[in-house]
């Protein structure tokens, strides 16, 4: 079955960088679409960023354009989520999730992906705070 684990969140200070990895398993990368969600306390889980798997197309959320870079290894079946100049307000367990692209844009299903999107990993914490 679709396996997806995410890691390196951890405790950084306002204006560090870090680096998350999403490894998947369990389905091929031919057409998928890969993305981050945050979900901070309190607040309903919102899209970060979208990765098609075929052509590595992108999509950001205003929120963080600029500041964060997501790319993939397709050999390694993972997706990282490079994030630099963090703020406070990007506190949040971050999610990796992923679903079979289906016709539309990798912005569309990106938009809408925290609903949509059928296989999520479990989480990774990232706190930014001094």
């Amino acid at each position: 079955q679709v396996q997806l684990v995410e890691s390196g969140g951890g405790l950084v200070q306002p204006g560090g960088s870090l680096r998350l990895s999403c490894a998947t398993s369990g389905f091929t990368w031919d057409n998928y679409v890969i993305g981050w969600f945050r979900q901070a306390p309190g607040k309903e889980r919102e899209v970060v960023s979208c990765i098609s798997s075929s052509d590595g197309s992108t999509y950001y959320a205003d929120s963080v354009k600029g500041r964060f870079t997501i790319s993939r290894d397709n050999a390694k079946n993972t997706v990282y989520l490079q994030m630099k100049s963090l703020k406070p307000e990007d506190t949040a367990v971050y999610y990796c999730a992923a679903d079979p692209f289906f016709g539309t844009t990798v912005q569309a299903m990106c938009i809408v992906g925290a609903k949509l999107f059928g296989s999520w990993g479990q989480g990774t914490q990232v706190t930014v705070s001094s």
